[in-house]
């Protein structure tokens, strides 16, 4: 693309020093504005004063290893739980409380303050044992057991610091360097924030070149937990677990506040922890208020010292994000100008851009690194990145078509690039069709469908659009897939909870939509044991609403009365049990004009759950296996539809809009914002009239779409391209 007809801003350059000629040229190929540094790389004084806006990347809680060897009782640490061994006859039971895990990664915090919350459980009876029925060996490291129940399962709760974060673990891997391990050091502790505020104020001194701090986030990672066998490095990761903010100190000051102590086992959960997708508890709850409010409070004296160096402060939105909660009402105490999200699909999009903040920008895939996040190359040989830059792109651009994001960039080692000439030339191309895209929206928003979706789930707005991480962490729960669909549909989306549910209004809303495991915070758990719950959604659809059910939506956790699900009645299925195992089923034949008008050739539906009719009244669109995949069931003057699963695809994604168009009574192919091929969708912005037609395909694709009366014919648009028209 010529010089002339580029646009520029809006784009944030990966610099790197010693490659200072291959900084400028891509800065000016790009269009970008901005160059940051990474983590590793560093800026030279030439890229510095090159006229640029600088982003600085610091991790407050890391490259303090001078000072964390110096107070090693300052490191952050974390709860953890032994492999269940098992007694025999032989007598005494002795456990290696760090057997099982990294010990690159942890080491045994056996201070007094950290022993008193230690717990040794009988897991076969389920009970704790008292303190004076076993002891602590620091020599070897072991809980002895001396009197064990003979074949009893036994496990530790223990404390352990950690000594290496867990960002610079996975680079130092991923990126196979061969530098000192940066520990992480907790600011809960006076002396550290003591010692946290002087090396801000001294930072901002040291870096008059620095327009835009860049918190990496805070000051607690999400949990990610190595284990010592090879065979089972990741034990355990979770993108929005507290576990990693756990200390004695933090324990007893929640204790002092809310009256009442937390103990391990609140945290451990029989090994289970409080994954994410498990419906929150009242203790959980608590504890990440309190969390939230002491991240909130000293994270905004930082900021405070930023802000008066005249320099902003944003903050990125994956690390050591925990207790930042950027969609609660609390985020906007802490000061930031801006929020940086690396993305991969468009639910983060979404997530990003829904954050009250002046500034939403996105950090695309893939990074600058040799490897991806699964290992496989990028920038290395056997690595296709202009491949990986147009799938990642792909799913980016339908969120960005409805939800305005002010800046784009890359991250990781711009030396990379140079045997990668396409992959140089496409991010061109996509820094362009971003900027045409962000100046739609600066000119107004884009056209939307008359229907309004309130997505329910025990998180509501708290967690809206993610669930535990990115897709690649979270892709077998239907609710991400769902969240990955309805990032691109032309419609209203709004995330709920379950307290917030029963004192609204839900005739704002024209689907109420959940979907789940059985069990879990997505589904909803106990929270469907409140009959008021039940009550309210059934007077919504019976007065003309529609509840869509995904998987096991509504599902009690344990059988009750008549049905599992509690809005069983509305949806006219049940799930099957082996309490069901005698009893008689409706036959059904499937309406299959139904069928024709409401799934697309090619589409799917998974069989995650299997559920029989209840009355034989819902009407069976389709099934797989003896089993209803789609039902409609008419209830008053609304419906229950039910899926027995969701994953996206593109045939999929039309499949969902059009069920929530036609329950809503909108033809989707006369919308006037709907394609007629599944595999292309549309934006329309009234404002600069403006229509923007994005092939989803890796094909050639062609459609045709009508707005205000007229219709126009696209042919041969290229594989994952955009076009832009002026209507």
């Amino acid at each position: 693309m010529s010089k002339e007809n580029q646009s520029v801003g809006g784009f944030t350059l990966p610099g790197e020093s010693g490659y200072e000629q291959l900084t400028m040229e891509l800065a000016d190929k790009w269009g970008a504005d901005v160059i940051r540094d990474s983590d590793g790389t560093v800026l030279s004084d030439e890229i510095l004063t090159a006229g640029y806006d600088i982003y600085s990347t610091i991790c407050v809680i890391r490259d303090h290893n001078e000072w964390a060897d110096a107070n090693p009782d300052k490191l952050q640490s974390t709860l953890l739980m032994t492999d269940a061994r098992t007694a025999t006859d032989d007598g005494a039971l002795t456990i290696p409380v760090m057997e099982d895990f990294f010990d690159e990664q942890f080491a045994v915090n056996d201070l007094p303050d950290a022993m008193k919350y230690w717990q040794v459980f009988d897991r076969t009876t389920g009970t704790e044992l008292d303190r004076k029925e076993w002891q602590y060996d620091p020599a070897s490291r072991s809980v002895i057991i001396e009197h064990p129940a003979p074949f009893h399962r036994y496990t530790v709760n223990f404390f352990a610091w950690r000594i290496w974060e867990e960002i610079s673990m996975y680079n130092h891997t991923t990126n196979h360097w061969d530098k000192e391990h940066l520990k992480q050091i907790d600011p809960i502790y006076p002396e550290t924030q003591e010692y946290l505020l002087t090396w801000m104020e001294d930072w901002c001194k040291t870096h008059p070149a620095t327009n835009v701090v860049r918190f990496t986030s805070m000051f607690y990672n999400f949990v990610w937990i190595w284990g010592a066998s090879e065979r089972n490095r990741n034990r355990y990761t979770d993108w929005g677990s507290y576990d990693f903010t756990v200390s004695p100190r933090m324990l007893d000051l929640f204790a002092e506040k809310y009256g009442y102590s937390l103990t391990a086992e609140d945290f451990i959960n029989g090994g289970k922890l409080h994954v994410t997708h498990m419906p929150p508890t009242d203790k959980q709850r608590d504890y990440m208020a309190f969390v939230n409010d002491f991240v909130i409070t000293f994270g905004r004296k930082l900021i405070d010292i930023v802000h008066r160096y005249g320099k902003k402060a944003y903050v990125f939105y994956d690390d050591s994000w925990i207790g930042v909660e950027p969609t609660s009402p609390r985020f906007e105490e802490f000061g930031f100008d801006g929020l940086i999200k690396c993305v991969f699909s468009g639910f983060e999009v979404r997530l990003n851009a829904g954050v009250k903040v002046d500034t939403h920008e996105i950090r695309l895939h893939p990074y600058l690194f040799p490897v991806g996040l699964g290992g496989a190359p990028t920038f290395a040989p056997g690595g296709n990145p202009t491949l990986d830059a147009k799938k990642y792109w792909n799913h980016v651009r339908r969120a960005l078509l409805r939800a305005k994001i002010d800046r784009i960039g890359l991250g990781g080692y711009l030396h990379l690039l140079k045997d990668f000439p396409d992959f140089v030339d496409y991010i061109a191309d996509i820094a362009d069709e971003f900027r045409s895209i962000r100046a739609l929206h600066e000119a107004g928003a884009p056209a939307l469908l008359p229907i309004r979706v309130g997505v329910l789930h025990a998180w509501g707005k708290l967690r809206p659009w993610t669930l535990s991480g990115h897709f690649h962490e979270t892709y077998q729960h239907d609710l991400i897939h769902i969240n990955e669909a309805l990032s691109g549909f032309p419609i209203d989306v709004e995330f709920l909870d379950f307290d917030e549910i029963r004192k609204r209004d839900l005739s704002e809303f024209q689907v109420i939509l959940n979907a789940g495991a059985r069990g879990t915070a997505w589904s909803g758990g106990d929270a469907w044991a409140d009959p008021a719950l039940a009550e309210k959604i059934t007077q919504f659809v019976y007065r003309g609403g529609v509840f869509l059910g995904v998987a096991a939506p509504s599902a009690l956790t344990y059988d009750t009365g008549e049905s599992v699900f509690a809005l069983s009645g509305i949806l006219g299925v049940d799930l099957d049990t082996p309490a069901r195992i005698c009893h008689g089923q409706w036959s059904y034949e499937e309406d299959r004009d139904q069928a024709q008008r409401l799934i697309p050739a090619g589409a799917q539906i998974p069989l995650h759950a299997r559920v029989h009719l209840t009355d034989g009244q819902a009407t069976v669109i389709s099934s797989r296996d003896g089993a209803p995949t789609l039902t409609i069931n008419d209830f008053g003057k609304g419906k229950g539809i039910y899926l027995s699963g969701f994953e996206t695809t593109l045939e999929n994604n039309r499949m969902l809009l059009t069920l929530l168009l036609d329950a809503a009574g909108i033809s989707a192919i006369n919308s006037g914002l709907i394609t007629d091929n599944p595999k292309v969708e549309a934006a329309y912005f009234p404002a600069s009239k403006t229509l923007v037609i994005a092939n989803e395909a890796d094909t050639p694709q062609s459609t045709s779409i009508e707005i205000d009366h007229t219709r126009r014919d696209f042919s041969d648009i290229p594989p994952y391209g955009t076009i832009i028209v002026s209507w």
